[in-house]
């Protein structure tokens, strides 16, 4: 029996499975009065699968991130949760094998965020695929990733490759390869599953940096963490003790993604294996200049391979990968990036001839991978891999975000083993169940009850007074949850006109305030909603009301209303306006 498991009830009442931005600071004291079995360091996807993982087995969790929840790679990604056939091409038979697998995993446990697309790979004369070798490598990857009958691969002739897309470049065209992706949102994704996290028990907070490695006779035993948003300031002294909390735990599990080496500096454990960041950019662009109608892989005449996808009436385009070594907190679109982009997308799609101009919104991501000497950045596995350092702190590098559940459940096997090893549970733990364990927002019976679903939260959207547009965003980006977000909506409904704000808009708010930990306007308008990727006018023309009504429920000086609308202008700015360098 774990820790967590002897003194269930008193981590129920000290948890109170909140999540509300208003307690989090309660939430952090709370987290220093108590002992866990695991501390889990960074608010990714990573970290918050193994958060569940670990809660979900008996074992008390804690999870801390010194940013937002997703504020690094698991908000910046290409957003697909596939199967990896662009590994195939490196011959990562592994890689391919289980992320296909996982993938379905995802999509059945929170169908509203992960939606199959079916994506059309055209191939032309000289270029990298041709039709023998794609259709080929197209029935490995079914094969491999044990595609379900109806969703494998189908090759098309060029006409019917054009019928699909009329935007594709025709000269030289020799067909096309038809496969289905899973497009997801992977900061909405991170969240649900960071809230089911918490709904079993498990504590988190954001904006708390880990500043020192707490090591008792040469092992790890806890960790220093310091508010953030202490005092009202960011990036509080970590002199001052009032922002200074030790938490401890029997194994302190480093999911920092970027910063993973940063932590092993800190443990002294950085040998061996290192991590090699790259950058992935992506561009936006509105459907009435892009009118995408089918998502498209295809590959630049460099060889490399980018996605152009449509969603939500817009269309995005990407990725590069390149060698990065700049601010990782802060990674930034350069003229190049955009420029290279643009190159591939007007190549392909010849008929539009996108310009700088036709830029809505920006990207920029870094992938945490584990380095091999003398590859390119593109050629670089993404396998995870788990290192243990003397002090025992247990690191997870590498990876990909489609895999999460399976890293996670990798990672919590090692802990169980270790504490049994130690002496620390008097029994093994239960095997992992999140393969079949919904996450917040997705008990909505399954992937193949979620249109019926959305039908009837459409059909209640419409008597509450919202346009079936309106109903079907939230539907989507709730799942299961839209029900509480419909009550808010009218408890809300008089003070948002008060406000002249739509009562959807300030439903979503106090709904991200209340469930989602959402401390700061920044926070809203990109991680729990994406308008500042997707919605970039939305974003604009909401930001001053939303600001206002947080500064009033947080209680912020205008010093701090001030500073935090200048985080948000400033993060608008560079979506659109790249580096001169």
């Amino acid at each position: 029996m774990t820790t967590g498991q002897m003194e269930a009830g008193q981590h129920k009442n000290a948890s109170n499975k909140t999540f509300s931005g208003l307690q989090r600071k309660e939430t952090l004291e709370a987290m220093a009065q108590q002992q866990f079995d695991v501390i889990v360091i960074g608010g990714g996807i990573t970290g918050a699968g193994i958060a569940l993982d670990a809660q979900s087995r008996g074992l008390r969790t804690a999870l801390i991130e010194m940013q937002d929840f997703a504020s690094g790679t698991s908000s910046r990604s290409t957003k697909l949760v596939h199967g990896g056939l662009r590994y195939l091409k490196q011959l990562d038979v592994k890689v391919v094998a289980e992320v296909g697998k996982e993938r379905a995993i995802v999509y059945e446990n929170g169908p509203h965020v992960t939606t199959p697309e079916w994506m059309l790979l055209p191939f032309y004369k000289g270029g990298t695929f041709g039709k023998l070798s794609t259709s080929l490598g197209l029935r490995v990857y079914d094969f491999l990733a044990g595609v379900k009958r109806s969703e494998r691969r189908k090759m098309f002739s060029p006409d019917v490759t054009l019928q699909h897309e009329p935007l594709l470049k025709k000269k030289d065209l020799r067909g096309g390869g038809y496969y289905v992706e899973y497009r997801t949102d992977d900061a909405r994704l991170t969240i649900e599953v960071m809230k089911k996290a918490v709904e079993l028990g498990a504590m988190a907070v954001n904006y708390a940096k880990v500043e020192e490695l707490i090591v008792k006779d040469g092992t790890l035993v806890g960790v220093r963490v310091v508010d953030q948003l202490a005092g009202g300031t960011v990036g509080k002294d970590s002199s001052d003790p009032s922002a200074s909390y030790a938490l401890y735990a029997s194994k302190i599990v480093n999911a920092a993604g970027p910063w993973v080496d940063t932590l092993r500096e800190m443990d002294h454990s950085k040998q061996g294996k290192t991590l090699h960041l790259t950058k992935g950019v992506h561009l936006v662009f509105d459907q009435s200049r892009f009118p995408l109608g089918q998502a498209i892989y295809f590959d630049t005449p460099d060889g490399r391979m980018v996605f152009a996808i449509p969603r939500d009436g817009k269309t995005y385009v990407g990725t590069t990968d390149t060698n990065y070594k700049g601010d990782i907190a802060n990674p930034r679109i350069t003229m190049a990036d955009r420029a290279y982009v643009l190159r591939a997308a007007n190549e392909m799609f010849p008929s539009l001839g996108l310009m700088e101009a036709d830029v809505e919104s920006s990207w920029t991501g870094l992938r945490p991978l584990i380095h091999q000497e003398g590859k390119d950045p593109s050629e670089i596995s993404r396998r995870d891999e788990i290192f243990i350092s003397g002090s025992g702190l247990i690191s997870m590098a590498g990876g990909k975000l489609t895999g999460y559940r399976k890293m996670a459940e990798s990672v919590v096997n090692q802990i169980a083993a270790m504490l049994v090893a130690e002496g620390k549970v008097s029994a093994e733990l239960p095997p992992s169940r999140t393969k079949t364990l919904p996450i917040s927002g997705g008990d909505v019976g399954g992937s193949a009850q979620l249109a019926p679903f959305l039908r009837s939260r459409v059909s209640q959207g419409l008597r509450l007074g919202l346009t079936e547009p309106e109903t079907m965003l939230l539907a989507q980006r709730y799942g299961s949850n839209v029900d509480t977000v419909f009550a808010l909506l009218e408890q809300y409904r008089d003070e948002a006109a008060r406000r002249g704000m739509p009562a959807a808009v300030l439903a979503a708010l106090v709904y991200a305030i209340e469930r989602e930990m959402v401390v700061k306007p920044a926070d809203f308008f990109i991680r729990r909603t994406g308008a500042l990727f997707f919605d970039i006018a939305w974003a604009r023309q909401w930001k001053a009301a939303a600001t206002a009504f947080l500064a009033e429920r947080f209680r912020w000086s205008e010093a701090q209303t001030a500073a935090y609308t200048a985080e948000l202008d400033q993060l608008l700015h560079e979506a659109v306006h790249p580096l001169e360098a």
